[in-house]
């Protein structure tokens, strides 16, 4: 458990994105989302909060992309560097700083960082096989070799780790390994790199993991971390022989580059470093201070990194704070697939933006309450326009529209006085009061999940309560009690006004403006922060103004959703098309084999299907040479009807051969289409007349 009681300051870290391609809803619920909701959250009850990220620019998925594209790295890093921060920007991802780990500064970090352990005799120096490709003439890092994987059998394992199986490996553990440049088998060939040796770790990491972590660490986590640690840890390479990254700053590393994983989770010092220098701060505190809770938020295939590896490397450095707490999620899948960027198997943040623009929330929403926590989720399109119309439209963002609706009717938009309160005003204001508490409690416990539904219990507080009190009605026959219930009324909307903007703070944005509590001056529209929604006695004064209402939140029609099932469908198709098999060449005919084919034009003139055979038509063909039967299996691919007056190639030589009971005297040329259909091999042109023969 964390012995920091009240932490001084926060430093928070999401992980780096790899710039080989956009971001998708994966990354945001996995990591973004939650990172996101906890430092606002943070920042509501005024604490001291450093949230860090950037691009992750080095390492071999950005070499892999480049060589696919036929581009530099440089041309891939900075394409998607852009497209990235741009879309955090849009989706109001908050944080202090977004760099690159192709920036100065973290050139300068990491490579200070690998100095200082290599001086301190940190690292083991060792000349080791590696995998070589001998027709790239290059060797080859994890990524780029392919085999089987030892454990599980899995065919398309990658050199660093089975994605089957999940189980961490060296490329040289792999069966029947092949590059993924050349496709040839590899030679092995000696290589000099630097490791650092984890095993010098264990006994710490029992300590700080296992012992220190077992009550306040998710399951997911601790369970991976304890299975790491029971199986015995092993040096792991810091270094690497790649063009791309950043240069092994020693005598003997020419050639050679820092492994990405030792390189990236440096990436949050120095984007720490230049928010600091930027903001005119000291960056040490947010590093080095012990009154300082840092939490990393990843995905689970981090885990390791982060709880493991970076750990022990900060600890080999000596002057650094370790992590409090690594709330690692799960994978969210999409519509029953894992979610694939090279297969485009995604929904893209900055196509999302674009196809429901100003609809942020909406999917921060869905993506919160579905979030992968404890286990992998699935994200459908149904789902989301359900979340949004029956949560955040339903019951959100109708509350909020009664009781602005209403408060502009009766008062022309002024806070109206309470007068005696009920037992059920005296027990809804108390139930508000205890809402920011509440939501804390579940946030800091990173339940994230849980916490956002307490929000729209808050909105069903207030839904009910006007529901049971109806001043619609009222209003007939007691003006003065109508009064009292619409500010009870007003006091939730701004309590959720309030406590909803770490999970939706564009509605949030929208909220405070209704209610005028956005502007600074006057203790009536002053900012209202997360405590005041427990402490105050009234978060909306008597006689405040409010202003004219707008919609919170839109309906999603059947029609948008279909558009965007209709996109992954035709992904689907597009990735079946691209692995197909085709069909490898037959055995090598000669010229002469191939001059006693007969191939002639012809023209059905009848089809029929054959009785009690699903395959077969009975087709009779004008070939210009006659008039023959030739049996087809083709029926569940055309109607007898569609297909009379059609123009075909027909192989006329063939042998004749009886088929239930009817002698086929040919052969209909046919292929498959890129969805699988039987196509005609025809000819179209004009003038092109039954018995010519084709050559």
């Amino acid at each position: 458990m964390s012995d920091i009681k009240s932490p001084s300051r926060y430093t928070i870290t999401a992980a780096l994105p790899y710039t080989n391609g956009p971001i998708h809803i994966g990354h945001l619920a996995g990591v973004y989302v939650p990172a996101d909701i906890y430092a606002r959250y943070l920042r509501s009850i005024g604490k001291d909060v450093a949230f860090v990220c950037g691009s992750d620019e080095h390492g071999v998925a950005i070499s892999m992309k480049a060589k696919k594209e036929g581009v530099t790295p440089k041309d891939i890093i900075d394409k998607y560097h852009a497209i990235i921060k741009q879309s955090f920007m849009d989706f109001g991802i908050t944080f202090d700083n977004y760099s690159r780990t192709s920036a100065p500064v973290h050139h300068k970090t990491a490579s200070d960082f690998f100095t200082t352990l290599y001086k301190k005799g940190d690292f083991i120096e060792e000349t080791t096989a590696q995998l070589y490709d001998e027709e790239a003439q290059q060797f080859l890092a994890d990524r780029f070799v392919i085999g089987t994987c030892p454990k599980c059998g899995n065919e398309e394992a990658y050199g660093d780790q089975c994605e089957n199986c999940g189980s961490s490996l060296n490329a040289t553990d792999l069966i029947n390994p092949k590059s993924t440049i050349t496709g040839t088998v590899p030679t092995t060939k000696e290589t000099k790199h630097w490791f650092l040796p984890l095993d010098r770790y264990e006994d710490f990491l029992k300590d700080w993991i296992l012992k220190g972590h077992k009550d306040d660490w998710k399951p997911n986590v601790y369970g991976q971390c304890k299975s790491w640690i029971d199986g015995g840890l092993e040096p792991r390479a810091v270094t690497r022989d790649l063009d791309w990254g950043i240069p092994v700053p020693v005598e003997g590393g020419e050639g050679k580059v820092l492994y990405v994983w030792f390189d990236a989770p440096i990436g949050y010092i120095s984007s720490t470093k230049e928010w600091a220098a930027r903001e005119g701060k000291d960056w040490e505190p947010y590093w080095k201070d012990k009154d300082t809770k840092l939490v990393h938020f990843i995905g689970k295939d981090n885990i390791v990194f982060h709880c493991i590896i970076f750990p022990s490397m900060l600890k080999a450095e000596g002057s650094y704070i370790l992590p409090e707490n690594v709330p690692a999620n799960e994978f969210l899948n999409l519509e029953g697939n894992k979610l694939s960027t090279s297969k485009n198997w995604a929904v893209w943040l900055h196509e999302y933006l674009v196809d429901f623009p100003e609809m942020q929330d909406s999917l921060r929403y869905t993506l919160t309450a579905n979030a992968p926590e404890t286990k992998d989720n699935d994200f459908t399109w149904k789902d989301f326009q359900a979340r949004n119309n029956n949560e955040l439209v339903a019951i959100l963002g109708n509350f909020i529209n009664r009781v602005v609706v209403l408060t502009n009717k009766y008062y022309d938009g002024k806070i109206p006085a309470t007068g005696s309160l009920t037992d059920v005003d005296a027990e809804t204001l108390e139930q508000l009061s205890k809402y920011p508490e509440i939501i804390s409690t579940s946030i800091e416990r990173y339940r994230f999940r849980e916490a956002g539904q307490e929000l729209m219990n808050l909105a069903r507080l207030g839904n009910k309560y006007l529901a049971d009190e109806e001043p619609w009605k009222v209003i007939k026959t007691d003006e003065e009690r109508v009064k009292t219930i619409m500010n009870v009324a007003l006091q939730i909307a701004a309590g959720l006004a309030v406590l909803s903007e770490p999970f939706l703070p564009f509605t949030s944005n929208k909220l405070k403006n209704i209610l005028n509590l956005s502007s600074s001056g006057t203790e009536r529209s002053r900012s209202l922060n997360w405590n005041d929604v427990s402490n105050k006695e009234a978060l909306l004064k008597p006689e405040h103004q409010i202003n004219k209402g707008e919609l919170l939140f839109r309906k999603i029609e059947d029609a948008e959703i279909q558009t965007q099932l209709d996109k992954l469908e035709a992904t689907k198709k597009a990735n079946e098309n691209e692995n197909k098999q085709v069909m490898p060449q037959k055995d090598t005919i000669t010229f002469d084999d191939f001059s006693k084919l007969d191939m002639r034009v012809g023209t059905i003139i009848e089809a029929e299907k054959m009785a009690k055979a699903k395959k077969l038509l009975v087709l009779k063909v004008d070939t210009g040479l006659d008039v023959r039967t030739i049996v087809s299996g083709i029926a569940e691919s055309f109607k007898p009807e569609e297909i009379v007056g059609k123009k075909v190639t027909v192989l006329v030589n063939l042998a004749p051969r009886a088929l239930r009971g009817v002698d086929s005297e040919g052969m209909i040329l046919m292929t498959e289409n890129a969805d699988g259909k039987l196509v005609f091999v025809n000819p179209d042109e004009d003038g092109v007349g039954n018995g010519e023969g084709i050559n």
